[in-house]
């Protein structure tokens, strides 16, 4: 078993960015991140409240028409003007700048949860006719997006194990995107991004990545050759358990158009308090997400140490097969893990009602711990999983106590097997 300390120690300074806001700007993101969407100071009285206000609108106006035609001039560039309030005003601005600087990119766009920005991604990057090839990693939901809405606008998807050999294998001659999640959904396979960049490029496909895990803080697909970076931003962006959010990144500036163009046809828009709350919830992000991942480390090795585990799913777990990939690719890790335990359905559901600090519940990233017993049916989709009659159970570890917490597993797996 691998010595607490040393791994500890590759999670006690997170590596971080240095590109530079401007020549005379802070270096470093976690300073970047405190000083983003602050508010002016007054002309009048020289003082400014810290944080940028909610600034809540359903109408713009304009001192006259000629300043209306400037903005409606500047909006035709492609520059972010807010000429209607679905837009946004300050605060979203504000946030789609956070993301930009989370992510490195030069444009951000807000949606009003984490999957109606693969929607947008999806319908903005694809046309009637066309073949996206998406990994069978990759966040569930896609697959019903795919059911219900792709089908019946006439695309076609193809899932196969994201690696440039298996998606060379469903090369159509319309095949336009590339489509993946890392690590994946659920069991959190590392996958290697600069790879599949490759085959993206030297086939001519856009490239595109959940990026959730990872929030641009500890994992930044954009700066490894993706296109097109989607993040849930009610997990650990909000950070509070008490938003919906969804954000797409992109660089390139025709992708930046056509995002854009669908962005403001299907008429996306999130409420100015969800901003806010984001702004508020990015100032602590990478203090959160170092204590998120140094309680899972621990609990990792507590679980290794039981009779009960028979595999464990986290990147930064030096055994993981996607250690190496995470220790190249990412500056850093969270709280999501993965366990397969030797027990059969009703003793794993014992454990899971067993526990007392742990929600029962599906989303991530707040500062709650929480615990989903995977369903095998979810599992099935993924060439990642040897499938077995153990159950699988994910954990979210949150900012409680880690002694409790282990406290709280070891008694809920000693009542499991009971």
């Amino acid at each position: 078993m691998p010595c607490l300390a040393s791994l500890m120690q590759g999670l006690s300074q997170f590596k971080l960015p240095s590109e530079v806001m401007t020549h005379t700007g802070p270096t470093r993101l976690e300073t970047q991140l405190q000083h983003s969407g602050l508010a002016e100071f007054n002309p009048k009285t020289q003082s400014a409240p810290v944080a940028l206000p909610s600034m809540r609108t359903s109408t713009v106006r304009f001192a006259s028409m000629e300043a209306l035609d400037e903005a409606l001039s500047d909006w035709a560039r492609g520059e972010r003007v807010a000429t209607y309030g679905r837009a946004g005003m300050d605060t979203h601005a504000a946030l789609e700048r956070v993301f930009c600087q989370l992510e490195g990119a030069q444009r951000g766009f807000l949606a009003p949860s984490g999957l109606s920005a693969v929607t947008l991604a999806f319908l903005a990057l694809l046309n009637t006719g066309d073949h996206v090839i998406v990994a069978d990693c990759a966040y569930g939901p896609v697959r019903r997006l795919d059911q219900t809405v792709l089908r019946r606008l006439g695309i076609e998807v193809s899932y196969c194990p994201a690696t440039p050999d298996q998606m060379a294998s469903q090369l159509r001659p319309n095949t336009r995107m590339v489509y993946v999640e890392s690590p994946g959904s659920l069991l959190f396979e590392m996958l290697d991004i600069p790879a599949l960049a490759q085959f993206s490029r030297e086939h001519k496909l856009v490239l595109a990545t959940d990026n959730t895990w990872g929030s641009g803080y500890v994992y930044r697909p954009l700066d490894l050759g993706v296109d097109v970076s989607v993040v849930a931003g009610t997990k650990y962006v909000g950070g509070h358990s008490d938003l919906m959010l969804g954000a797409v990144m992109v660089n390139d500036p025709e992708l930046v158009r056509r995002v854009g163009e669908t962005h403001y046809a299907m008429g996306y828009s999130i409420s100015a308090d969800d901003a806010w709350l984001a702004l508020r919830g990015v100032r602590t992000l990478p203090i959160r997400m170092r204590e998120h991942a140094r309680n899972a480390l621990q609990v990792c090795e507590f679980l290794a140490s039981r009779p009960e585990t028979v595999r464990l799913y986290h990147p930064a777990w030096p055994q993981d097969p996607g250690h190496t990939l995470w220790q190249r690719d990412c500056r850093g890790s969270n709280g999501m893990l993965s366990v397969e335990l030797a027990l059969n359905n009703e003793q794993a559901r014992r454990f899971v009602n067993a526990l007392k600090l742990y929600g029962i519940g599906y989303s991530w990233g707040g500062f709650e711990s929480l615990v989903e017993l995977v369903d095998h049916s979810a599992l099935a989709f993924h060439s990642y999983w040897t499938a077995t009659d153990n159950a699988v159970v994910r954990l979210h570890i949150g900012l409680e106590s880690i002694d409790d917490l282990i406290a709280d597993l070891s008694q809920a797996l000693d009542k499991a097997k009971a």
